[in-house]
């Protein structure tokens, strides 16, 4: 069993977590801010870090199931677990429906609201992985999914919604399309081949990497929006300053003459913005 649990965890990268969680983290904190002027509880914090659980888990289980045909034809994909024959339908099943449970169990922890917005987020979570198949767009699903994290951090530290929630939404739904699009540019003739969607098949890799800037400058404007319209302080804007740069920089390492440098751009930079965007948050309202 533990075997194959670490199959699933490594299937499903794990370790990508630190894309979503910070976000999720920040709205947590700064709505708690917000509407109570404290720190999260520590019952809201362990809630709230079971959902992330959960809810990825549950979402790249189902990406991966739903894809499994489609990776098998995929040489780059064509050895993760379940086209390797590494784990069971069966067996991925079964983690999908615990993760759902965990998911589930903490949103009844959390608040009603939480409850009653379940149904609309197992909608996002199951409903991207088929997008690939009709749209280019799956990219930004694909952020607006994501971005579910800092709006669900904001519910359940305050049992609503706000407009600096939607600000941040923004801001992670357009930094996870810029780096998905880069992402995808390693599937072009892959894609055009058995054809799947994306912005790198429909428009090629140069207009791929020009929208993918586009994307993260849209990500900028919002992280600096939210100094301007809420009690932020200069640590905040320090730290989205050093995200600002790092997706600049981020761009630096790939181009449509070289893309050898695409996982680093995908995986190093983005899961440093993240952690940054959250500790300079917390540092802003510790100092």
């Amino acid at each position: 069993m533990l075997r194959k649990i670490k199959i699933i965890f490594e299937m499903i990268k794990f370790e990508h977590t630190i894309f979503a969680l910070p976000f999720a983290y920040m709205g947590l904190i700064l709505g708690s801010f917000e509407i109570n002027g404290s720190w999260p509880t520590l019952s809201q914090w362990i809630w709230v870090t079971v959902a992330m659980f959960g809810a990825r888990s549950a979402a790249m289980s189902l990406n991966r199931l739903i894809d499994a045909t489609i990776d098998k034809r995929n040489p780059r994909t064509a050895e993760r677990a379940i086209p390797a024959g590494l784990i069971s339908y069966l067996e991925i099943i079964v983690f999908i429906i615990v993760s759902f449970v965990l998911f589930f169990t903490a949103a009844f922890q959390l608040n009603m609201l939480a409850v009653y917005l379940l149904p609309v987020v197992v909608f996002f979570l199951t409903f991207y992985s088929y997008t690939k198949r009709f749209t280019w767009l799956c990219h930004f699903i694909l952020g607006m999914t994501i971005a579910i994290a800092p709006l669900g951090g904001w519910v359940g530290a305050t049992g609503g919604l706000h407009p600096e929630a939607f600000l941040l939404f923004v801001a992670v739904m357009f930094w996870t399309a810029g780096f998905d699009i880069i992402y995808a540019t390693q599937d072009v003739e892959h894609d055009k081949e058995v054809g799947l969607y994306s912005v790198p098949a429909r428009f090629g890799v140069k207009r791929a990497l020009q929208t993918a800037r586009g994307s993260h400058v849209v990500s900028i404007v919002a992280l600096f929006s939210l100094f301007f319209l809420s009690e932020l302080g200069v640590v905040y804007f320090i730290g989205a300053c050093i995200s600002a740069a790092i997706m600049i920089y981020e761009h630096s390492l790939v181009s449509e003459s070289d893309l050898s440098n695409v996982n680093v751009a995908f995986f190093t930079m983005n899961g440093i913005v993240s952690m940054v965007m959250l500790a300079f948050t917390i540092g802003d309202f510790i100092l």
